[in-house]
């Protein structure tokens, strides 16, 4: 059932009135407050229990990197389909990888829900002054929050509107919350020898500029 996007933005990008706040970016003199996207944890999606110890790095990532799942580019949009994702992807990471968790710090479905990927991922974003080592970029885990896009985003598919409306509304959150310029947003390929996450890529300096626009 696809649902009204329009809400879903307004709920990532329109302040309450009085409630902006001026933030300090790294290149920018003022920014408005971010609005706290709306993310299932692991206790929402009913998550697998860690299979071993989760690092939470007491000091604030330095950039985003985005990815895909390469997973199948459904129509279904439902908050059930997000969670159903997450499992698949905490399944393949545990089992297929040999992981203790799932490798992502988040994950945005195509139907516009966020999930937390790896277990206190939610818990230190909102802290704000420290964030959980993950699994997602080789050399870049103690640096970067990895945020993954449900879907395969390869031979010119593009991501729904809902989700890519999310994935800016996620960024600015994360870029409030740690002091990360929108700049500072990559790909997977940056870093590595890899596709992922496909057009995506090519998609960053809108996704930079989005992201610097949501935060003023």
């Amino acid at each position: 059932m696809v649902r009204d996007f329009s809400i879903r933005r307004r709920l990532l990008f329109a302040a309450a009135a009085g409630t902006a706040a001026a933030v300090a970016l790294p290149g920018a003199a003022a920014a408005a407050q971010a609005v706290e996207p709306d993310i299932d944890g692991t206790a929402q999606w009913n998550a697998r229990p860690p299979g071993g110890n989760i690092s939470v790095l007491p000091y604030r990532p330095s950039m985003i990197v985005v990815h895909h799942t390469v997973s199948d580019n459904t129509s279904d949009f439902s908050r059930a389909q997000a969670h159903s994702h997450a499992h698949w992807v905490q399944d393949l990471h545990m089992d297929g990888n040999g992981w203790v968790d799932t490798g992502y710090n988040f994950l945005v479905s195509r139907g516009g829900w966020i999930t937390e990927g790896r277990h206190r991922s939610l818990e230190a974003l909102n802290g704000g002054t420290g964030f959980v080592f993950g699994a997602h970029t080789s050399g870049q885990n103690d640096r970067g929050i990895g945020i993954a896009n449900e879907g395969a985003y390869h031979d010119g598919a593009t991501p729904p509107a809902a989700q890519w409306d999310v994935l800016v509304g996620l960024c600015a959150y994360v870029c409030q919350q740690y002091a990360v310029p929108p700049t500072e947003i990559y790909g997977h390929k940056d870093f590595g020898n890899t596709l992922c996450p496909g057009v995506l890529h090519d998609m960053l300096p809108q996704l930079r500029e989005e992201v610097a626009g949501a935060l003023g």
